[in-house]
């Protein structure tokens, strides 16, 4: 399922440019249309779906679970839904969630509480890597068990409840969490209730809204989600827009790159999921969000970008909830911001496909910026703009896209000579990522 394995180098800087672009599909929205699809009556329509790794492992899941999905035209697709808890898989069959954090959770939530499952659950080398122990108590809380007892990193072997109760949670940062309890309240017996005080991405429960007899969600100071469990779902239509994630990475880039100007079309502006954009523009970049509409529940609209003078950065532990993975760019914008900059709060970004600040803290290093990491906070001696012309990074295989991208930008902008091995690990997110620098002007090498 992965691709042919190739190391990027990069060893120009790239010009100014003026240009429009469209960025891969949002990678939250299409997981969860595949997976609300499935557990839906009767056929869900998927347009403009994600093509990427991580969304194909969705599908491959699925079908290995019995639900039947057809590919009518490019990016499009339907599911045949097989309704609540009629997920079956043979004993002993094997899930490969491949680098997905986001479908292991979403699905182990469907599965917990899907009767009589007893399979086998692992991916990547860099998802086996993390903990799932949080998952495993929330899901143990229906009754799902999981083996071997105590080992919370994949591979594991999950038994779902045979008498799934709803549950009370309280959510922290972490939207799938939240969403797999969603899902897994979905088919269980009386209410399952969420109470959240910081308002994580919220797709799960927008895409859910239209099943008022499974669903309530409640905003106030405190959001409260109300789940109805054992309640049918009706088929989804959804038309999914651009990855407000994957555009964050050319919205960098235009804002630090002299005399540029740029145009990406139909994103995602969920506000759940533009606090990178909102750090941004409150440290005086020129970012713009024009065209708005909404569709299934969803805000969308293009963002315009112009080359920017930014101030030092200051983030609180408020903002990373909205912005979780937009923060190994945010480091590159602070490094080349003169001055110092402070996120608070982000000690959780350990645990995501690499260690995200000590990662990002080393390739800073290699090109002479200074960085201070104490308990969840991070400061980063920003130089400003400056040729590294003289200097080399080299990312290891860490199997993280975001650590990838973000390099590539870091080196594009100062020159310094970079060689990202494993890079094909952008295409779990963003397939089109190279093909657009392409379009930008940027020059690499791809060594195989």
């Amino acid at each position: 399922m992965s691709s042919k394995s190739f190391d990027l180098i990069v060893n120009k800087k790239i010009n100014s440019y003026k240009k429009s672009i469209i960025v891969d599909s949002d990678k939250s929205i299409s997981i969860r249309s595949f997976l609300i699809g499935a557990i839906s009556q009767n056929i869900s329509k998927i347009k403009n779906a994600l093509e990427s790794e991580d969304v194909l492992a969705t599908i491959n899941c699925l079908k290995k679970l019995g639900v039947k999905i057809k590919k009518t035209t490019s990016k499009s697709y339907v599911i045949y839904g097989k309704g609540l808890g009629s997920f079956e898989a043979k004993k002993n069959t094997k899930l490969n969630f491949g680098n997905s954090g986001t479908l292991a959770r979403l699905l182990i939530g469907l599965l917990a509480t899907t009767p009589n499952i007893e399979i086998y659950i692992q991916g990547d080398h860099s998802l086996n890597k993390r903990s799932m122990e949080k998952l495993i108590n929330l899901m143990a809380e229906f009754g799902a068990s999981f083996s071997p007892r105590k080992k919370v990193k994949f591979p594991l072997k999950i038994t779902s409840s045979q008498m799934p109760v709803g549950i009370n949670y309280n959510a922290g940062v972490s939207a799938q969490l939240k969403s797999a309890v969603i899902l897994a309240g979905l088919n269980s017996f009386g209410n399952t209730t969420i109470k959240e005080k910081l308002r994580s991405r919220d797709h799960t429960e927008k895409m859910l809204l239209k099943n008022k007899q499974a669903i309530n969600v409640k905003n106030g100071k405190e959001k409260v989600i109300t789940i109805f469990g054992k309640n049918y779902l009706s088929a989804i239509n959804v038309n999914i827009p651009g990855d407000p994630s994957s555009a964050a990475f050319f919205t960098a880039l235009t804002i630090l790159n002299k005399n540029s100007n740029l145009k990406i079309k139909n994103v995602g502006l969920n506000k759940t999921r533009v606090g990178f954009y909102q750090i941004l523009k409150n440290q005086g970049a020129k970012i713009y969000f024009k065209n708005l509409k909404n569709i299934n529940n969803e805000l969308r609209g293009d963002i315009f970008v112009r080359t920017s003078k930014i101030k030092t950065i200051s983030t609180s532990k408020a903002y990373y909830v909205n912005s979780t993975d937009e923060y190994p760019i945010l480091f590159v914008i602070a490094a080349l911001t003169k001055g110092i900059s402070i996120f608070k709060g982000i000690g959780d970004l350990a645990n995501k496909e690499s260690n995200r600040v000590r990662e990002m803290q080393k390739i800073l290093k290699q090109i002479g910026i200074k960085s201070i990491f104490s308990k969840n906070d991070l400061k980063i001696y920003g130089k400003g703009m400056f040729n590294a012309n003289n200097k080399k990074i080299l990312v290891s295989n860490l199997g993280d896209h975001r650590i990838c991208m973000s390099t590539f930008i870091l080196a594009l902008l100062t020159g310094a000579r970079a060689k990202i091995k494993n890079f094909e690990t952008v295409f779990t997110s963003a397939p089109s990522f190279l093909k657009i620098m392409k379009i930008l002007g940027a020059k690499f090498e791809i060594q195989k």
